[in-house]
């Protein structure tokens, strides 16, 4: 939990470089691992919107690129507000992205931070976010 605010500014940090041509709906993330590295991410838009990325995503796929596969916490920070650091609602990830972090975590232990910034925030499971889920063990 001590994490949870530096988690915070960095995504909120990486929210302003997201690019979103077209709903300005700008999402930033920074995803912990399980040695505590830090990798941002933030949402990409492409005129063919199939083709987007998501902030959660594009966090965990730097990662993995990197060689991390093991994690302990996730902040997510989203809206279309045009005050960067100043949101008015909570931004939960979608369900592809709840389905990629449940591939490399435990959804018991693995926590997504949603923050409206560094000071307003919540602390949710992976498996309150997505309860009965599927995993690699059913492989």
């Amino acid at each position: 939990m001590d994490y949870a605010k530096n988690l915070i500014n960095k995504a909120l940090a990486a929210r302003k470089l997201a690019y979103t041509p077209y709903s300005n709906f700008k999402v930033g993330a920074a995803l912990l691992t399980s040695d505590d590295n830090i990798f941002e991410g933030f949402n990409i838009e492409c005129a063919s919107y199939p083709v987007c990325n998501c902030a959660e995503r594009t966090a965990l796929f730097r990662a993995v690129f990197e060689g991390f596969k093991k994690f302990k916490a996730i902040a997510v920070v989203g809206g279309k507000s045009e005050e960067l650091g100043c949101l008015n609602s909570y931004c939960p990830p979608c369900g592809m992205c709840r389905q990629a972090l449940r591939e490399f975590c435990v959804p018991e232990e693995f926590e997504i931070i949603l923050a409206k910034s560094s000071e307003d925030f919540k602390i949710y499971t992976l498996e309150e976010l997505l309860p009965q889920s599927f995993g690699p063990h059913y492989l």
